[in-house]
């Protein structure tokens, strides 16, 4: 596995310039960054896009999703601006309670609706109990479950996926 990483050494990984990016990003942030996210890593509405499981993927992940929603599906800017935090949301959870090293995120779109799943390798279901409004940690999910229609986690046999679906209005 290490064999691939020969001669990497030297250059910048993306996930390293994300870092730096991550404190500069808001929703409103151009649209050459997000595309150019889209480029470094891959689209998430054609493929399973893999990020390493670090707190600057969550930047990474927005940025993918802001682009795809935006700029591909040519959906609103509030419903891009709740899937992002969404996925902000899941990515959180993938990075602080799995312990895996990658995760995957893809979107998907039908009719009426749009689907963001988040994929890691981890079985545990951590923070998906229900959240009262006073509670301070596992606000995430609370979030989740007030701006998504549907949500949920699906088990597999080497890990799970989180995911939310949103309806959405389709314009002819």
């Amino acid at each position: 596995m290490m064999g691939g990483m020969a001669g990497l050494e030297g250059r910048e990984q993306p996930w390293q310039r994300a870092s730096a990016a991550a404190a500069r990003w808001s929703p409103a942030a151009d649209d050459e960054q997000a595309a150019g996210a889209v480029e470094l890593y891959g689209n998430p509405a054609e493929e399973d896009v893999r990020l390493p499981s670090r707190p600057e993927s969550a930047w990474v992940a927005r940025r993918l999703t802001q682009h795809v929603v935006l700029r591909q599906w040519g959906l609103g800017p509030q419903i891009a601006e709740h899937a992002v935090l969404l996925v902000s949301e899941l990515v959180g959870n993938a990075v602080r309670h799995t312990g895996a090293r990658v995760f995957a995120l893809r979107l998907q779109r039908r009719r009426g609706w749009i689907r963001i799943e988040v994929r890691d390798p981890s079985r545990g279901l951590p923070c998906l109990m229900p959240v009262h409004e006073l509670d301070t940690s596992g606000r995430g999910l609370f979030l989740v479950d007030k701006l998504a229609d549907r949500w949920g986690v699906d088990l597999a046999p080497r890990g799970k996926t989180t995911w939310f679906e949103m309806r959405v209005g389709d314009r002819p």
